[in-house]
């Protein structure tokens, strides 16, 4: 009886966690990743231009856009996906957006330039290590994105306003199967693609391979 009871209570608390899980995380993590974004694109939009001098710098495709045209898209795209962070309004496009313009900033300015083992690629996780990289600020960031786009803005968003107006389900419904891992998968990989490209191509890869193969495999019905 003591043991059952026990697990009663250890249900109802967590249910009740659960609940608040849906409201108040996923507002904080929106709110504090605004504020970063948002200043640095206020600073990029008011200041001078300084992606010229880093241009090489930058990971494929994008070593390839004019330093102008690279600029104007990682100001305002800061300064507006964070907007819409803060709405959490279409909440998983604006964080992959954020993701990717963070991965590219880590590939361009804070990934060590050479690195010979995971020891001294770790070096770099660091605020300040210039000399060996600086990636930790960064990676947070990519983390933190994360959970917005697995599950996104929770329920104190516009997003889950919208879909009780559109009368979707608001539920959060869960389909686990290949494409569900497929997209993990490539959701991953996207950022990695730039700072370790062979691992990011891999991730690629196979999220699509599963995606595709889920036609085949997977049991309907």
């Amino acid at each position: 009886m003591a043991l059952n009871s026990l697990q009663n209570l250890w249900v109802q608390l967590t249910s009740r966690l659960n609940s608040v899980g849906q409201w108040v995380p996923p507002l904080l993590i929106r709110v504090i990743l605004f504020w970063e974004f948002y200043e640095a694109g206020t600073q990029k939009i008011n200041g001078e231009n300084w992606f010229a001098g880093i241009q090489d710098s930058f990971p494929f495709p994008f070593n390839h856009i004019p330093a102008d045209v690279s600029w104007f898209m990682a100001a305002w795209g800061e300064y507006l996906f964070a907007i819409l962070l803060l709405l959490g309004l279409f909440t998983r496009f604006a964080a992959v957006s954020l993701l990717v313009i963070t991965a590219v900033a880590t590939a361009a300015v804070h990934w060590p330039e050479s690195y010979s083992s995971l020891g001294q690629l770790w070096e770099g996780y660091a605020i300040t290590n210039k000399g060996a990289g600086n990636f930790k600020l960064p990676l947070l960031f990519a983390i933190l994105l994360l959970p917005l786009i697995f599950s996104g803005g929770g329920k104190f968003s516009l997003d889950h306003v919208l879909t009780h107006f559109l009368g979707g389900d608001a539920k959060h419904p869960i389909t686990s199967d290949f494409v569900s891992k497929g997209l993990g998968l490539v959701v991953l990989g996207l950022p990695l693609f730039f700072v370790m490209q062979s691992i990011g191509i891999a991730l690629l890869v196979v999220g699509v391979v599963l995606i595709i193969a889920d036609r085949f495999i997977t049991p309907t019905g």
